[in-house]
C-alpha cells in the first residue's frame, strides 16, 4: 500500500455511512469516527445499519476506528459516575467489534492540579482494565497523548508528555495497549515529535493523527499553517519502518485532499 494510500481522514461525529461513501470516490482506505452524539450515536445501532457499514467497508478495503471523547475524564474517581466511566468505555470496545473496527482510540483522562494523585491513580487502573477487555474481546486498543493545557488552566490532560504516557506503557503490555500517536499534541510541549519517537519508537504505534499548530496552543491547523515539521516526522517514521495508517484531523473534505496529495510527496 502506498503513503497516499495509508493517509486516512478523522470523520468526527460526521453519518459513519456518509463518510464511508466519501472515502469510496476519493479512495481513502482509514477513518475514524465517534459515537457519543448524533448519527453515530452508539444507541443508534440496530443490527440491519451495522451489516450494512460492514459491509460497505468490506467490499471496499476500508478500516474504520472508533475514536472515543477526550471530555470523558477517564481519571474520574468519584461514586457512581466512575462506574458510568467504566460502562462508556466497554460500551464503546463493544460497538466497535460489533462495527468491525480495526482499533479504539482513547484516554487517559484530566486533573485538577489538586488532586493528581488520584486522578493518576484511577486513570491507570481504568486503563489497565479496559485495555486488557480489548485484548480479551478481540479490539486494538490506542492510547493518544494528548495536549497541552495552558499552565494557568483549571484543568490538564493526563499523558500529554512523554514521561505521563510512559507510565501507562509501562504498566500495561504492548499486546493490550498501542499508540495513536498525535503528531500535533507532541509539538506542543518541550518533548516535542523527536522526544516522544526517541522514547517510544514505533512497535506500540497503531494511528498517526495529523494536523499542525504554532507550537502555542491547542489547534488543528492544515499541514503549513503551523510551524511542525512534518517532512521529519514522515522521515522518521518511514525510515524507521512504521507501515500503519495516517488520520488527518483538520481542515475541510478540499483541503484534506490537497494535503493528502502533498504529504504523501515528502518521502
Amino acid at each position: 500500500m502506498s503513503l497516499k494510500d495509508r493517509i486516512g481522514v478523522d470523520a468526527g461525529k460526521t453519518r459513519l455511512e456518509d463518510a464511508i461513501r466519501w472515502a469510496i470516490k476519493n479512495e481513502v482506505f482509514f477513518l475514524d469516527f465517534n459515537a457519543d452524539a448524533g448519527p453515530n450515536h452508539m444507541d443508534a445501532w440496530n443490527a440491519d445499519r451495522t451489516r450494512d457499514v460492514r459491509n460497505m467497508c468490506e467490499t471496499n478495503g476500508i478500516s474504520i476506528g472508533l475514536h472515543t471523547l477526550s471530555a470523558v475524564n477517564v481519571a474520574e474517581y468519584s461514586p457512581y459516575v466512575s462506574r458510568a466511566v467504566e460502562e462508556y468505555m466497554r460500551a464503546s470496545v463493544n460497538l466497535a467489534n460489533q462495527l468491525g473496527c480495526a482499533w479504539t482510540v482513547i484516554h487517559a483522562g484530566y486533573h485538577f492540579s489538586g488532586d493528581v494523585p488520584e486522578r493518576k491513580k484511577a486513570s491507570l487502573d481504568r486503563l489497565v482494565r479496559i485495555s486488557k477487555y480489548g485484548a480479551d474481546t478481540g479490539q486494538r486498543i490506542l492510547l493518544e497523548n494528548l495536549n497541552l493545557e495552558p499552565d494557568r488552566a483549571e484543568i490538564h490532560y493526563l499523558a500529554h508528555t512523554v514521561e505521563e504516557t510512559k507510565a501507562y506503557f509501562d504498566a500495561i503490555p504492548a499486546e493490550q495497549l498501542g499508540w495513536a500517536f498525535t503528531a500535533n499534541h507532541s509539538h506542543l510541549v518541550p518533548d516535542g515529535v523527536d522526544g516522544f519517537l526517541d522514547a517510544f519508537s514505533i512497535d506500540r504505534i497503531g494511528e498517526v493523527r495529523l494536523a499542525d499548530n504554532t507550537g502555542e496552543y491547542e489547534v488543528h491547523l492544515v499541514p503549513g499553517e503551523g510551524t511542525l515539521d512534518f517532512k521529519n516526522l514522515f522521515t522518521r517514521l518511514e525510515t524507521a519502518g512504521y507501515k500503519g495508517h495516517y488520520s488527518m484531523a483538520y481542515g475541510s473534505d478540499e483541503q484534506r485532499i490537497a494535503s493528502r496529495n502533498q504529504l504523501s510527496q515528502l518521502v
